[in-house]
C-alpha cells in the first residue's frame, strides 16, 4: 500500500491525479493495482463505503451471470469517465471439482452417497469418538497422510470386495469460484464496480451506463440496476422532496394562525417557489452540478425566503386597518418595507459568501448549499417586490367577493 499526500500547491484535483496514475500502472504488465481516493470524514458521513457505481447483474445461473458480468465490464472500460472497473468474479478462490460419472458408477455398483462418505473420510477424517483428558472431552479424529491435487486420481473407494480408484468413475477438474456470491431479494446477483474520473456528475455516467448497457442482449429473467452512490442519490432525493413538503405544510400551519387567515399565507409562500428559480438558475449559469447538499439549501430557503414576504404582508395588513385602501396600503408597504426586506436578505448573503469560495477538498460540500440559499435570496428579494403585492391584490379581492 503505497499513500501519495499532493503538495499544497498543487494543480490538479485528487480526481485528476488518481486517474493519471491509475493510467499510468496499466500500462505494466503482469500488474494489477487499484488507485484509491481517500475520504475525509465529512465525505464517510455523508457518503458511502462502497464504489461510486456499482452495476449489479441479478438472475439464478452464476455461469450466465458471470458471462453478462464479462460483457458489462467491457462496457464499462470503455466509458472514459470510469476506472478501476472491478467484478466480483475477479481473483476467484481456486477449487477442485470432482465430477462423477453415474453410468461409470452405476456399473461398479457403488452410489453417489458411497462415494462421497468415503471421499470425505480420506481427505477430512473420520470421527472416531471422544477420550477424556483433563476434565475434558476431546475428540478423535482418524486421518490419512495429506495429499496433493496432482494425488487425487490414487484415492481408492470401497464397494464390496472391489477396490475402485477415484479417477475410475469420476472426472477431476479444476476451476475458479467467485469471491462471494450476493443474493438481493433471494436473487443471485453479480457485481460491476468503478470509479468516476474527471468530476463528471453521477446522473451524467449513469445515462452512459444505461446507453452502453443496451449494447448487451440480457435473456429473459435476467437484467441490471446500478447502485452504489446512485442507489444512495436515489434515496436521499425521495427522501428530501418529502422533507420538503412537510416543510411547506408547516411553514403554512404557522403562517395561518398568526395571520388568522387561509389565504394571505398562499401569497407568502408564493416566495419559496420564486426562491427556487434562483436557486436553481445560478447552478445553471456557474456550471455546477445540482447535488444533494443543493436540494438541502432549497429546503432551507423554505423558511427564510418567506421572512421578506411576511414583513411585506403584515405591512399591508396593519395598512388597511389603519384605514388606507388596498392599493394605497401596498403602495405604502413597499415604500416602508423595502429597506429592511433587503437589509436582511443582504446580510445573510454576505454572511454565506465565504462558504462559496471553495478552500480544501471539503469545499464540494459546503458551497452547493451556500450557493442555492444565495440564488434564492436574490431572486426572491427582487420579486417578492413585485410579485408578491400583485398577488396579494388578487387574493384580497377574491376573499371580499366571497365574504360578500
Amino acid at each position: 500500500t503505497i499513500n501519495v499526500i499532493l503538495k499544497e500547491d498543487h494543480v490538479l484535483s485528487t480526481d485528476a491525479v488518481s486517474v493519471h496514475i491509475s493510467n499510468i500502472l496499466d500500462t505494466v504488465p503482469d500488474l494489477e493495482a487499484h488507485v484509491f481516493q481517500e475520504q475525509t470524514a465529512l465525505q464517510l458521513t455523508l457518503g458511502t463505503e462502497t464504489s461510486p457505481v456499482v452495476i449489479e447483474i441479478q438472475g439464478e445461473d452464476l455461469d450466465q451471470i458471470q458471462e453478462l458480468i464479462e460483457q458489462t465490464q467491457q462496457q464499462a472500460l470503455e466509458i472514459g469517465e470510469l476506472f478501476n472497473v472491478e467484478t466480483s468474479f475477479d481473483e476467484g478462490r481456486p477449487e477442485i471439482d470432482i465430477v462423477i460419472d453415474r453410468i461409470r458408477a452405476g456399473l461398479y455398483n457403488i452410489g453417489i452417497q458411497n462415494i462421497s462418505s468415503q471421499l470425505e473420510s480420506a481427505l477430512s477424517g473420520t470421527e472416531a469418538g471422544q477420550w477424556e483428558t483433563g476434565g475434558e472431552l476431546q475428540d478423535i479424529t482418524i486421518e490419512l497422510p495429506r495429499i496433493s491435487v496432482s494425488q487425487l486420481d490414487d484415492i481408492t473407494f470401497r464397494s464390496g470386495d472391489t477396490t475402485i480408484r477415484l479417477d475410475d468413475i469420476a472426472d477431476i477438474e479444476i476451476s475458479e469460484s467467485p469471491k462471494e456470491i450476493y443474493r438481493k431479494n433471494q436473487v443471485r446477483v453479480g457485481k460491476v464496480t468503478a470509479q468516476i474520473a474527471g468530476g463528471m456528475p453521477l446522473d451524467r455516467v449513469v445515462q452512459h451506463i444505461d446507453s452502453a448497457m443496451e449494447n448487451i442482449d440480457f435473456p429473459p429473467d435476467y437484467r441490471y440496476t446500478v447502485t452504489g452512490e446512485e442507489q444512495k442519490r436515489r434515496d436521499a432525493f425521495n427522501n428530501l422532496k418529502f422533507a420538503l413538503i412537510l416543510s411547506f405544510i408547516l411553514v403554512y400551519m404557522v403562517l395561518a394562525s398568526q395571520f388568522e387567515s387561509l389565504v394571505h399565507p398562499f401569497t407568502i409562500i408564493l416566495s419559496a417557489p420564486l426562491a427556487a428559480v434562483g436557486a436553481i438558475a445560478i447552478f445553471y449559469i456557474l456550471g455546477r452540478t445540482f447535488n444533494i447538499m443543493a436540494y438541502i439549501g432549497i429546503i432551507m430557503l423554505v423558511g427564510i425566503a418567506v421572512n421578506d414576504s411576511i414583513i411585506l404582508v403584515d405591512a399591508i395588513n396593519q395598512l388597511k386597518r389603519e384605514g388606507l385602501s388596498r392599493y394605497e396600503a401596498i403602495i405604502e408597504a413597499g415604500q416602508r418595507r423595502i429597506r429592511p426586506i433587503i437589509m436582511t436578505s443582504l446580510t445573510t448573503i454576505l454572511a454565506l459568501l465565504p462558504l462559496t469560495v471553495g478552500f480544501g477538498e471539503g469545499a464540494s460540500l459546503r458551497s452547493p448549499m451556500a450557493l442555492a440559499v444565495i440564488g434564492g435570496l436574490i431572486t426572491s428579494t427582487l420579486l417578492t417586490l413585485v410579485v408578491i403585492p400583485c398577488v396579494y391584490s388578487v387574493m384580497d379581492k377574491l376573499t371580499m367577493k366571497s365574504e360578500v
